[in-house]
């Protein structure tokens, strides 16, 4: 099946030419001039993944971020430029999937965004292997071929990335996991991040099952080490 990709920006040289490339290599592309366009796209009709300029009119791809997180959770690639490594940080701790520097070749691009669909499918299986799959902690049930996690019965939306964090705690529970192990399993070796934006995404996690769940306490931070799910 062919992957939806929305890609917005302001550029209209870049939407030309990159909504022509992706479409060249089989994907679908709906493409926006601006954020403030996008947001309505995008929630009507989620893609598989969204590319968003930061620097736009009317809506930048932060707030465009932000606001999409609220209901969405398809994994989004920022374009940014060289003199952007501050909102590079920020938008990584706020839940984009990954960055790409303008200017950028058609073979980064073509290899960034594969990358991260590969990160979006992980997991997921064919076939009557599917069940088995599932990771089930207590209350916590992790499905990796639907994306899905529940606890307590309540659905928990979950990015790809922070999906791919609490996966990999939740598959050894009791034993610590340090930040450059759970960058690993976030990112893979396509990009590296800070240990604050491992720590970003572990409050994320907390805050979203604490407001399915007030007394979640599963996930343990162990200071000057890292982070361990503890399954009782």
């Amino acid at each position: 099946m062919r992957k939806n990709i929305a890609l917005v920006d302001d550029d209209r040289n870049i939407l030309t030419s990159v909504s022509m490339l992706l479409e060249a290599e089989g994907f679908q592309v709906k493409t926006y001039s601006d954020g403030a366009a996008a947001l309505e796209g995008l929630n009507q009709a989620p893609p598989d993944m969204a590319i968003f300029d930061i620097k736009m009119p009317r809506m930048d791809g932060m707030e465009l971020l932000n606001r999409v997180r609220k209901t969405q959770q398809f994994p989004v690639i920022f374009l940014t430029s060289k003199d952007e490594e501050i909102d590079e940080v920020l938008g990584l701790r706020m839940g984009a999937d990954d960055f790409i520097r303008k200017p950028f070749s058609q073979r980064l691009l073509l290899e960034r965004i594969r990358a991260v669909l590969r990160r979006s499918d992980a997991g997921s299986v064919k076939g009557e292997g599917a069940a088995a799959e599932r990771i089930v902690r207590g209350e916590l049930i992790l499905d990796p071929s639907r994306h899905q996690c529940t606890w307590k019965g309540k659905e928990v939306h979950l990015t790809v990335t922070e999906f791919l964090l609490l996966k990999s705690l939740a598959e050894r529970p009791g034993h610590v996991k340090n930040r450059d192990q759970l960058m690993d399993a976030a990112y893979g070796e396509t990009i590296y991040v800070d240990d604050r934006t491992i720590d970003s995404h572990i409050k994320r996690v907390r805050r979203k099952f604490r407001e399915v769940d007030p007394e979640f306490e599963q996930i343990e931070t162990l200071y000057g080490i890292g982070y361990r799910y503890r399954d009782s």
